[in-house]
């Protein structure tokens, strides 16, 4: 027997001072929160700040960790955070066309791929955490 084979990622809920929610523009999907694999010696915070830095130029401190969205059927575990800048610029990349801090209503509307509307709010909501959001994605079925 195969040994399971998983990927996990991990991503920033950032919100600065004046209650604005950092997005990305990713070229697939859309507007979304920073995040992204979690490369071999590396932690679960560790890979939220890079995957931040790099998608959006923008260092931040991880105030505490909220919950994981398991994706069952692809076998994927996506670890989210909740995070507050504490320097660097907005950059675009070859990961994001664009990014900036948004009002959060307005940021989540710009939210449509899937279900990171809602890891965003869980994250925004601490009665909700921590949280274990198992799902099949119907798409693979």
């Amino acid at each position: 027997m195969n040994p399971p084979k998983h990927i996990v990622s991990a991503a920033a809920i950032v919100v600065n001072e004046k209650d604005e929610l950092l997005l990305i523009k990713g070229p697939k999907r859309c507007w979304e929160m920073p995040g992204g694999q979690v490369e071999i010696g590396e932690s679960l915070r560790e890979a939220a700040i890079r995957e931040t830095k790099e998608e959006s130029g923008i260092d931040i401190e991880i105030i505490k960790f909220c919950g994981i969205f398991q994706n069952v059927s692809n076998s994927i575990c996506n670890t989210l955070f909740l995070a507050k800048p504490i320097g660097g610029e907005l950059i675009r990349s070859s990961e994001s066309l664009d990014s900036g801090f948004f009002p959060i209503k307005e940021a989540l509307n710009k939210v449509e791929w899937k279900d990171f509307r809602q890891r965003i709010e869980y994250c925004l909501r601490p009665e909700m955490q921590p949280f274990c959001v198992e799902f099949i994605d119907q798409k693979n079925i």
